[in-house]
Order: C-alpha cells, then structure tokens, then sequence
C-alpha cells in the first residue's frame, strides 16, 4: 500500500530523483567570487578555474569560494 510520504523507490514520488541534484559542492557554478580567508579581498570566480588555485592578489594567500 502506497504512503504518499515520497519515501518510495529512488525516483518516484516528490522527492528527489537522479539527475535532479544541484551537482558536484552544492552547484556552485561558473559565477560568483573567490574571497582570501586572510584579508577579504574579493575577485570574480572565473570558469574552469578553481578558487583554491588563486593565490590572493594583496597577501598571497591561497583563495575560497564564497
């Protein structure tokens, strides 16, 4: 007997399915900034180039995603 609560088999029901997720970290995607944990300076996220690759342009330190 169904229960109506979503919590059946894997794609079926309100929850969610495959394919229907925000993808790989919570989806951050190609827009936003990284920020240097140190000093706050912030620089446009560029695509294809993780944050944490960029060093900080005012103190050198090693930036994150906002």
């Amino acid at each position: 007997m169904p229960r109506g609560d979503g919590t059946g088999p894997m794609g079926q029901g309100p929850g969610m399915g495959r394919g229907m997720g925000r993808g790989r970290r919570g989806g951050a995607g190609p827009g936003g900034n990284c920020v240097c944990p140190s000093c706050g300076t912030k620089v446009a996220h560029q695509a294809g180039a993780p944050c944490a690759l960029m060093s900080c342009p005012k103190c050198g330190v090693r930036m994150v995603r906002e």
